[in-house]
């Protein structure tokens, strides 16, 4: 009988335990349905990973962080209405009698999903980390002002262009090899000189000149005695080739001569620099040549060829081998390459306007390859070559301007419906300003009278009318205006007008009194234009881009963010060589737009 009851005790105190430890874990799913019930289950993935980080911030908190890094962390949303013991619920929202999206309720309070907010709003926000946390970085615009230095001078930082990359941008075709200068895709995918772009590739190496440090050179081969003593050249000389150290009279220094027959491996320099991709050599070919540089790259550690060739191809893509043009180079000259561009520019190639992204890279410079017959001399490696580049543009505005004074276009180029469409060969204030600002910095630094007559040259399409192939136009029958894009009616863009302005201030201040009176002349009469045109376009929470709302009686054309801070660093530009208020003015408010400012309304 003992034992029985012992067997009953036994039996009920299991059937008690099982009791108890269904009854906590019922109790359990409760809480935790609780803890998730402020989360419909419409969430989309992104708003389910702010959800759970929320979760996981308030267990850290609570469980793992010192009060230090309590008072680090960012508030927990929500946690005080958790106390309250409020709860989230799905909300229909209806917009504008029109169309409804899920919303959210708390208390009084009613959430929109951000993804709507964003569009809706044209509004930018996303999550990021800081000090160890989520949070979500709201923002109304999406660029940014930069700091405006000392006063402005036509021989420092040309605005901010220190940060502009303009060979890496998708409707950049490749650095022509033959000019050194960037060819566009902007309007065509055939690829044309855009003199704008062009200007634009020449001043932002100008500035990172300025503004960077000395780069890194390793030099590979000078054919030099006193250079050949502390550094040996690993050559390879196959059979059925030949290399030679010779004395050239026009350099009155040694070179290297070469003879390799197509038909062979070539005679071949090992580098193996896996630190910098900028490879400079001067060159001369006797023959029809190559000189190409294999690279080792990032796609499986396999090995991609870039071929400078003797002859005038743009750019072409087989295999794993790239194609440029670099002309006949009969007589000497340097050629200066940045390997990353045309590696991906090559393996990017496409038929579009755009080059297609990838994410290749080189990783290490293997070796240099020679071909044909001619001499090297002075092979170097080396972080950056902004001044090549800035020379490369200025030569080839003094070489591609015409006998009008003026760079022309030759793309058709439409702006928007009611304006006529601009045929090859037109002009642009912005062009011809930008190129100005540019022959201006070449003068200032060589002293050579052909940068600074180009630049006094480009001055005449300002004085003529769009209808006579110019780029002037008058508002009102009353205000000077340089047009960017010099349509039919005016289109009065305000960007490219005060590029065109800033050109002729470097003009009349490096050109001096008598040459530069015509420049200072166009330069006041268009900065009148300015001051009394600039309220036309303040939206009062933005700026406009150009004036067909007024020319052609269509809807404003508003200016994105990008160039709305454009318009505000070139205001701040202008503020530092004139002393008008109204240019300070003016920034103050506009800077203001970029964090949501507005204008009062009546």
């Amino acid at each position: 009988m003992r034992c029985l009851a012992a067997r009953v005790n036994y039996k009920t105190l299991i059937i008690i335990c099982a009791l108890f430890t269904l009854v906590m874990v019922l109790l359990w799913n409760r809480c935790s349905s609780d803890r998730a019930g402020p989360f419909p289950r419409s969430l989309s993935g992104p708003e389910r990973r702010a959800a759970a980080s929320e979760s996981d911030l308030a267990r850290q908190q609570s469980e793992e962080a010192s009060p230090q890094e309590q008072q680090k962390a960012p508030p927990i949303a929500g946690a005080f209405n958790k106390a309250l013991g409020l709860k989230y619920e799905e909300i229909d929202c209806l917009i504008n009698d029109e169309h409804t999206v899920k919303g959210r309720r708390e208390g009084n309070e009613v959430f929109l999903p951000f993804s709507w907010v964003e569009k809706y709003f044209e509004v930018y926000g996303k999550i990021a980390q800081y000090d160890g946390y989520d949070r979500f970085e709201f923002s109304h615009s999406y660029s940014k002002v930069y700091t405006q230095r000392a006063p402005y001078h036509p021989d420092g930082v040309f605005m901010s262009f220190e940060g502009y990359n303009v060979e890496v941008r998708d409707r950049v075709k490749c650095i022509s090899g033959v000019e050194g200068v960037p060819l566009s895709t902007q309007w065509g995918p055939q690829g044309y000189f855009y003199p704008i772009q062009i200007a634009q590739y020449g001043l932002s190496h100008y500035s990172k000149n300025l503004t960077e440090k000395p780069p890194h050179v390793e030099v590979y081969e000078t054919a030099e005695e006193k250079d050949r003593a502390s550094r040996s050249a690993e050559w390879t000389v196959p059979k059925g080739c030949s290399l030679s150290t010779v004395s050239d009279r026009a350099k009155f220094t040694s070179v290297k001569q070469f003879i390799a027959p197509d038909n062979t491996e070539g005679i071949s320099l090992q580098l193996g620099n896996t630190r910098d991709f900028i490879i400079s050599f001067d060159l001369k070919f006797i023959t029809n040549g190559s000189v190409s540089v294999v690279l080792e790259t990032t796609e499986k550690n396999q090995l991609f060829t870039v071929h400078y060739v003797s002859n005038n191809q743009l750019i072409a893509f087989k295999d794993r081998d790239i194609y440029y043009g670099i002309g006949p180079r009969t007589s000497w000259s340097t050629l200066t390459r940045d390997l990353v561009t045309d590696l991906r520019k090559g393996v990017g190639l496409s038929n579009t306007k755009a080059v297609k992204q990838t994410k290749i890279m080189p990783k290490r410079v293997v070796r240099l390859v020679a071909k044909g017959r001619g001499f090297l001399d002075n092979v170097t490696i080396s972080a950056t070559a902004h001044m090549a580049a800035f020379f490369a543009a200025s030569n080839w505005l003094v070489r591609n301007q015409d006998e009008r004074g003026g760079w022309p276009i030759m793309v058709t180029r439409k702006l928007g419906e009611g304006f006529k469409s601009l045929d090859p060969g037109w002009y642009s204030a912005m062009a011809q300003g930008q190129a100005i600002s540019t022959l201006v910095r070449a003068y200032l630094l060589t002293k050579d009278h052909a940068f600074l007559s180009s630049a006094l040259r480009a001055t005449a399409p300002y004085k003529l009318p769009s209808e006579q192939r110019g780029v002037k136009a008058v508002f009102m029958n009353r205000h000077d205006w340089y047009e960017e894009y010099p349509t039919s009616p005016s289109s009065f863009v305000l960007n490219g007008f005060m590029y065109s302005l800033i050109g002729l201030y470097d003009l009349k201040e490096t050109a001096g009194e008598k040459l530069g009176k015509e420049a200072r002349v166009l330069y006041e009469r268009g900065m009148e234009s300015l001051k009394a045109m600039l309220p036309l376009y303040d939206t009062g929470s933005g700026t406009i881009y150009d004036l067909r709302h007024f020319m052609l009686g269509t809807a404003p054309n508003l200016a994105r963010w990008d160039y709305h801070t454009t318009h505000i660093n070139q205001l701040q530009l202008l503020s530092t060589i004139d002393e008008s208020p109204l240019f300070k003015e003016f920034v103050k408010r506009w800077k203001s737009y970029l964090r949501g400012g507005r204008a009062k309304h009546n």
